[in-house]
């Protein structure tokens, strides 16, 4: 305090006061009714204040999930591209009714900022673990698409950071959310199919396939596409345009190898963590064989077999998962529609029919959890230990041999080979 400040007497102090009361009541404040959650307004207290990184087609359906929640404030995009940093600004800020959605070139500027609590992941897959491991890391709860994970090493310290940093992660694994997938889920897991046998995931392709190096092309000024940003931890190579908008390496194939994580993982992250919940969300197996007319098979622990078949069973829409015990079978998929051995398994339950793998439910399990630290559906251990089986997988299927898995290490049990595709280096200056 500076030694010029001169000292009030008590009855200035007291005369200063109650001219400042009365002040106070010849004019007082007026609050907007937003400000106290009226008028079905949602109080600024209870907003969960949400930004963007990397919001491309499927980021955009996500963002649609979230901006139908009214206690989701959006107010900052990161984007590589500059016209879709701009073309998700228009979005917000027309839902919004104002201008305040900020754009970023660098997701980093984005997490740097203290008013916001939460971020939606939507980039490429080569990002999807870098960007949650730094955002936890800048304090932010996160709901990152799939696959999250890239390999074995990733899996395992993405839990970890996500355990020691306290931070609620939602994988967008959104089946997690909806009935029929959660009711088949429940009678695996309680014992009402019998002891379990086998578990089928539909990973909807089977292929071992790699990344090139397409002919280099006239790479963008970097405020139009970061084209470095864009690569990320993943190996240097030329810009063509059609690494920068998803191009199909082959039938199948997607983003692979350096940008994504294998020919499994793409609908395995999601038919195969139905099956992870299956199983009381267990350990992932420990044995993995190469494909073996259409099938390939990897056990657990305690001998029930996780089963990854290419081809669908009864047609109930896409990524359909079986699940076999010693009483009972139940199988269930995307058209919302279950079908069950025996109509007992029901015991006079009604399970709602949502068809279409919405992702609103996932969306709000979510904020709540961001609301109240409760662990979502789709968190960073589930997620851990469905992304491990199909990583496993994706090895056995590479190398074309079995390989086995040592949970309490997390490696595979003498095997040099399939130990060196557990982990990829990554480029400079990203770590984990």
């Amino acid at each position: 305090m500076s030694k010029n400040v001169t000292r009030q007497s008590r009855r200035q102090f007291l005369q200063t006061a109650a001219s400042v009361a009365g002040a106070a009541v010849a004019a007082p404040m007026v609050i907007p009714s937003s400000a106290l959650g009226l008028n079905g307004a949602v109080a600024p207290s209870e907003r969960v204040v949400v930004g963007g990184i990397g919001i491309g087609r499927r980021g955009g359906y996500d963002l649609g999930c979230f901006l139908q929640q009214d206690d989701v404030q959006f107010v900052a995009i990161a984007d590589i591209k500059q016209k879709r940093r701009g073309e998700i600004k228009k979005i917000a800020d027309d839902h919004h009714g104002n201008e305040n959605c900020e754009m970023y070139r660098d997701f980093r500027e984005l997490l740097d900022r203290s008013d916001i609590d939460a971020v939606l992941i939507a980039t490429g897959p080569n990002w999807h673990a870098t960007a949650a491991m730094t955002a936890a890391k800048a304090g932010k709860d996160m709901y990152c698409e799939k696959p999250v994970t890239k390999n074995i090493s990733q899996s395992l310290i993405l839990a970890d950071t996500m355990r020691r940093t306290g931070r609620v992660f939602q994988a967008g694994t959104q089946r997690r959310n909806l009935p029929h997938f959660a009711f088949a889920c429940e009678l695996a897991r309680t014992g009402k199919l019998g002891t379990l046998k086998k578990v089928y995931a539909h990973p909807a392709g089977m292929q071992a396939l790699m990344s090139g190096w397409l002919v280099p092309e006239t790479e963008p000024d970097k405020d139009v596409v970061d084209w470095d940003m864009y690569l990320g931890p993943a190996a240097w190579r030329p810009f063509n345009q059609k690494l920068l908008d998803g191009f199909n390496f082959e039938k199948g194939g997607g983003f692979v190898g350096a940008f994504k994580g294998g020919g499994v993982l793409e609908w395995g992250s999601h038919c195969v963590d139905l099956c992870q919940w299956a199983v009381d969300d267990c350990l992932p197996p420990v044995e993995y064989n190469a494909p073996k007319d259409g099938e390939l098979m990897a056990r657990y622990e305690n001998g029930t077999q996780l089963i990854f078949r290419e081809k669908g069973w009864i047609p109930l829409g896409s990524c359909p998962v079986r699940f076999e015990g010693e009483t009972g079978w139940v199988e269930a998929g995307d058209s919302g529609k279950m079908v069950l051995s025996s109509p007992e398994l029901l015991a006079g339950r009604d399970v709602e029919e949502i068809g279409g793998y919405p992702a609103t439910f996932h969306v709000r399990d979510f904020l709540d959890c961001v609301k109240t630290r409760r662990q979502p559906k789709g968190n960073a251990q589930a997620a851990c230990n469905a992304h491990i089986a199909c990583h496993a997988a994706n090895i056995a299927l590479t190398l074309g041999r079995q390989v086995k898995f040592d949970n309490s290490t997390n490696t595979f049990i003498n095997d040099e080979q399939a130990n060196r595709l557990r982990s990829e280096a990554l480029r400079e200056p990203w770590r984990l």
